[in-house]
Parts: structure tokens; C-alpha cells; sequence
């Protein structure tokens, strides 16, 4: 989940401190002052890197590999892997262009979005009507091989890139699933990526059927639309299908959890560790759907921004959660921009309930389990769909 508000903030905060730095610190050599914008810490002594970088130039068997800026950022690489956080990221120029292009909604891929969990590199959610979907992808699934490259040790970023290619082209992904005893290999043909945010449909008579699938930047707007049309149509209840989403900004999903709850309503708690204030996010929206009886449909594929809205829902409405166990993305990172254009994505706080759970690697249990098989996927049978349906029917 990506703090928006954070960015915006901090980078403020960073020109203040650039402003202070310029003209409040420095030291005098006689009458002179010498400035020093972004100086290394006193404390720390950054000789052994020099040590190792002056070697590499002097000793290394062929000079027309040794590229500073590559090595620049294998150092910058080789400090954020070191804080184990799988979420904390280093993109050069390169992916920090394919970071934002995934947030835009297109791409050219096979749709799916992959994530790590203890050790394993997984499908988080294979997204709607996409290569991936179609070839059979769920979330859940271990990706072992992409083309015949082991995932052992490979970073998110090192295997979005492997995955990702031009539109028409093959990629070969080995994948395991719980119920089976050996690996299968699925070839996907890749295509362009047009990620929709929402869509819904009237279903017998009153029930409006809302799935969000990405809590991207166009949603806010998209939902405004669907809400007015869904406010001039017979329904009165509400299925919202949360299934396969794997997120996007927290201020989003803050946005569309105000036409659910009471305006004041805790959305999200935000904490940053020990000796710091939480900090609190509350309903804003004008509430219209807050009376209206619902249910809401969560996978193993729901993680981050939409397990904040199903939390939220179950939390201040008692709103029944039916389907599996959501995914545990129970973080929230902020991106920030450094001067060439490549970024850092840091994990600034986790996020809690507003009862104060975290759902960190635990996920949000449902409160009625309902899986799809493999049977059920391949009959085009919703068994989930069908559950939420017959108890939607029954609530006032």
C-alpha cells in the first residue's frame, strides 16, 4: 500500500531541510564558509566502500565492465536488501519508469502480481481478463521457475522483470499449488495490460454487485460514477467483491471507505513504532451507502489497500467477510524520488484495524470460508459469489 499524503510531506519536509542544511550548517576555513547539502554521517566511516571501489578499479581483469553508475547502485541495492523487508525497495531509472507505469493501469505483461511470502516467491493476484487469468494462474500459486531461472533468492523486482516482456512473446512459469504433487509448467503468451478498477452489475433486482479490482489513482473518480448510478437504481444491498485486488494507495482506499461508514468512522491506523504517535484515518465521504446491508468477498489474492477496506467494514459495521484468507500486506510504504530519478520505496509504518489488529503475514479470516477448487474454476462455477448472494438476501 502507497502512502500518497507521505510523499507529498516529506518530500516538503526534504526541501525544508535542504533550506536549513544551505543555510544553517556548514563550517568556516578561515573566512570562508563551506557548505555540505548532504554530507556522510560523522559516525559512520564509508572508507571500506572507497577501499573496495579504488581495488575494483585498479585490479579488476577488464575495465570496460566497471561502470560507477552500476556499481553506485548495486551499493544502494545491497543496503536496502540488507534490512530484509521485502516491501522496502531500490528501483533504478528503468524500473522506477515500470513502477509508475504499473500504478497508471497499462503495461505489457501477463497480469498478474507477484509478491513474497516466507521465502517464496507467489502469485498475490492474477488480475481480471488478462494472460494470466486465462491461463489458469490463482492466487496462492508458487512460481518455482520462470523459464527454467529458479526464483531462489530472486528479489519481486528481479522476477516482475524476467516475467514482463513485449506483447506476443512467450514466458514459461513453473508453478506449484497445495493441492497438487508436482510442478506444471503453464507458457503464457504476453499481452498488453489494461487493468480495469471497477465494474458492477444489478443482481436479482436489488443487489448491487460492486468488485473492485486496483486501488489506482483513477478509482476515486470511477467509483464517484458507479455510486451515482447505483443510487438511481432499484438496488438496496450490496455484495463489494474485494477478490484478486491486490491494492494500491491507502488515501484511496480512505476515500472509498467514506461512502461505507459514518462520517469521523477510524478507516486505518498507522503505526510507526515504538515511541511514536499513531497517527489515525478517518471516514470523509458523504456516507450515502453506510445503511445499506452487505457482504464482502476477500481470496488469498486481497492484500494491502483492500484488506484495509474489508477490515475497516468488518471493524465498525460487522459487515460478514465470505471466501478465504486475504493475503497479510499489513504495511505501508512511501515513495520517494532521489536526483537522477531512480527511487526508494521504504517501508514506513504498519498498519492496524481500527480495533488495533494487524493483519501482517495472518491475513484477514473470513468469517464464512468458502474455496474454489480447481473443479469450480475450470465449470466457470463462483461458489464464493453463490454464498455471498444467498446471505445478502437474508439481511435488513
Amino acid at each position: 500500500m502507497l502512502n500518497l499524503n507521505h510523499k507529498k510531506i516529506l518530500l516538503f519536509l526534504g526541501l525544508i531541510t535542504v533550506f536549513l542544511l544551505v543555510f544553517g550548517t556548514g563550517f568556516f576555513v578561515g573566512q570562508k564558509q563551506v557548505i555540505c547539502p548532504i554530507c556522510a554521517p560523522a559516525n559512520i566511516d564509508l572508507s571500506l566502500f572507497w577501499d573496495a571501489y579504488y581495488k575494483l578499479q585498479k585490479n579488476f581483469i577488464d575495465p570496460t565492465k566497471l561502470d560507477t553508475q552500476k556499481i553506485i547502485y548495486g551499493a544502494i541495492s545491497g543496503m536496502v536488501k540488507s534490512l530484509d523487508d521485502p516491501y522496502t525497495n531500490f528501483f533504478d531509472q528503468k524500473e522506477a519508469k515500470k513502477f509508475e507505469q504499473d500504478l497508471s493501469g497499462s503495461f505489457d505483461g501477463i497480469g498478474v502480481e507477484v509478491g513474497l511470502k516466507k521465502n517464496q516467491l507467489i502469485i498475490i493476484a492474477p488480475l481480471k481478463n488478462t494472460p494470466g487469468q486465462q491461463a489458469g494462474l490463482k492466487a496462492g500459486d508458487i512460481i518455482v521457475k520462470i523459464d527454467d531461472k529458479s526464483t531462489a533468492d530472486t528479489t519481486i523486482e528481479e522476477a516482475v522483470n524476467l516475467i514482463r516482456g513485449k506483447k506476443g512473446t512467450e514466458v514459461t512459469l513453473t508453478i506449484f499449488r497445495d493441492d497438487w504433487k508436482d510442478t506444471k509448467d503453464i507458457k503464457i503468451t504476453r499481452d498488453t495490460i489494461n487493468i480495469p478498477s471497477i465494474d458492477w452489475e444489478l443482481k436479482d433486482g436489488n443487489i448491487a454487485y460492486i468488485h473492485i479490482y486496483l486501488f489506482d489513482q483513477s478509482l476515486s473518480s470511477k467509483f464517484n460514477k458507479v455510486a451515482l448510478e447505483i443510487l438511481a437504481s432499484p438496488a438496496q444491498k450490496i455484495v463489494l467483491d474485494l477478490r484478486n485486488n491486490p491494492g494500491g494507495y491507502l488515501e484511496i482506499s480512505q476515500d472509498i471507505a467514506g461512502w461505507f461508514l459514518k462520517k469521523d468512522q477510524t478507516v486505518i491506523i498507522e503505526d510507526f513504532g515504538e515511541d511514536k504517535e499513531k497517527k489515525y484515518y478517518k471516514a470523509e465521504g458523504n456516507a450515502n451507502f453506510s445503511e445499506y446491508p452487505m457482504v464482502i468477498l476477500i481470496n488469498q489474492g486481497s492484500a494491502s489497500a483492500s484488506e484495509i477496506l474489508a477490515g475497516t467494514l468488518r471493524d465498525n459495521r460487522n459487515i460478514q467477510l465470505i471466501g478465504e484468507k486475504s493475503f497479510g500486506k499489513g504495511s505501508v510504504q512511501e515513495v520517494l524520488e532521489l536526483k537522477d530519478g531512480s527511487m526508494l520505496k521504504i517501508t514506513i509504518a504498519k498498519w492496524l484495524t481500527p480495533k488495533g489488529n494487524s493483519i501482517s503475514e495472518v491475513g484477514l479470516t473470513p468469517d464464512i470460508k468458502v474455496e474454489l477448487t480447481d473443479e469450480d474454476f475450470e465449470n466457470q462455477k463462483d461458489t464464493q459469489l453463490d454464498k455471498a448472494l444467498e446471505i445478502i438476501k437474508n439481511l435488513k
